[in-house]
C-alpha cells in the first residue's frame, strides 16, 4: 500500500486528502467557494507538513481530471504537477464522476443490477453525465447531455438508475420514470479518491506530468458551457 496526496477542485468545493494503507489520515474541504486559488495552497502546505512531520513520504499525487470547472481543474492539476516536479513521484488521473460514485457504492444499499448516473452541473438543462455499473463499468461514457422527459430512457426502462450531483437536483421533474432515484449531498471530495487512486498505483496507471491536462479541455471545449469558463 502507498501514502497518496489527493486533490480535488473540479467543483466549487475544494478538497485535499491524504491516504495511507487504505485509510484516510488526512482530509480539508472548503464548501464556501469557489475559492481554489486561496485555499487549495494552504491545504497542500498542512498536508504535506502532517506527512513530513510523521516521516511518512509521499509515493504519489492524484487529482480529479474533470469534467468540471475550467479554472478549478486548471488550479488543482497545476498544483499537482508542482508537487510531482518537487518531489518526483508519479501523478495519477481520476474521471470526477468516478470519484464521485465512491460515495455512493460504499455507503447506499443498492440493487444488483443498479446503475449510477453521477451528473455534473453545466447550465441550464445540460448537465456532465456519465452512467457505471456497480463495478464501475462504463455502459454510457462522458457526455454533456440536454436532460428532457427522454434522458436515460433506455436504461431507465431495464434498470433502476441513480442519479447525484450537483447536476442531478434540477433534474428531479424531468426525470419522472419509476426507475429513476436521486440520492443527495454527494459531492466530488478528495477523501473518495483513495480507492480509484490506489488502483492506479497497483496498475502503474500514471500520467506524463509534463503533458498532462485535464480531459475537460480535450473532450468538451467545443460545447463548453460559457459558466463554467
Amino acid at each position: 500500500m502507498s501514502c497518496i496526496l489527493h486533490i480535488e477542485t473540479s467543483t466549487a468545493v475544494c478538497s485535499v486528502a491524504v491516504s495511507q494503507d487504505g485509510t484516510t489520515i488526512f482530509s480539508k474541504e472548503d464548501f464556501k467557494g469557489p475559492s481554489h486559488a486561496v485555499v487549495l495552497g494552504v491545504y497542500v502546505d498542512e498536508a504535506l507538513s502532517f506527512v513530513d512531520n510523521h516521516a511518512i513520504p509521499v509515493d504519489a499525487v492524484a487529482v480529479s481530471c474533470g469534467p468540471g470547472s475550467y479554472t478549478g481543474l486548471r488550479i488543482g492539476v497545476s498544483m499537482a504537477k508542482g508537487i510531482c516536479y518537487g518531489r518526483d513521484i508519479p501523478l495519477i488521473g481520476l474521471p470526477t464522476l468516478e470519484v464521485m460514485a465512491v460515495p455512493v457504492l460504499l455507503s447506499e444499499e443498492l440493487p444488483e443490477d443498479a446503475l449510477l448516473c453521477p451528473m455534473i452541473d453545466a447550465r441550464r438543462m445540460e448537465v456532465y453525465s456519465a452512467i457505471y455499473d456497480r463495478a464501475l463499468k462504463v455502459q454510457k461514457p462522458v457526455s454533456a447531455d440536454i436532460i428532457d422527459e427522454n434522458s436515460y430512457v433506455s436504461f431507465l426502462d431495464k434498470h433502476p438508475v441513480y442519479f447525484f450531483g450537483n447536476g442531478a437536483a434540477k433534474c428531479r421533474e424531468k426525470l419522472t420514470h419509476p426507475n429513476a432515484h436521486f440520492i443527495d449531498n454527494i459531492h466530488p471530495l478528495a477523501k473518495w479518491m483513495f480507492p480509484l487512486a490506489e488502483k492506479a498505483m497497483a496498475l502503474n496507471d500514471f500520467k506524463d506530468v509534463a503533458y498532462f491536462e485535464p480531459f475537460y479541455l480535450k473532450e468538451f471545449v467545443a460545447s463548453t458551457p460559457k459558466k463554467l469558463l
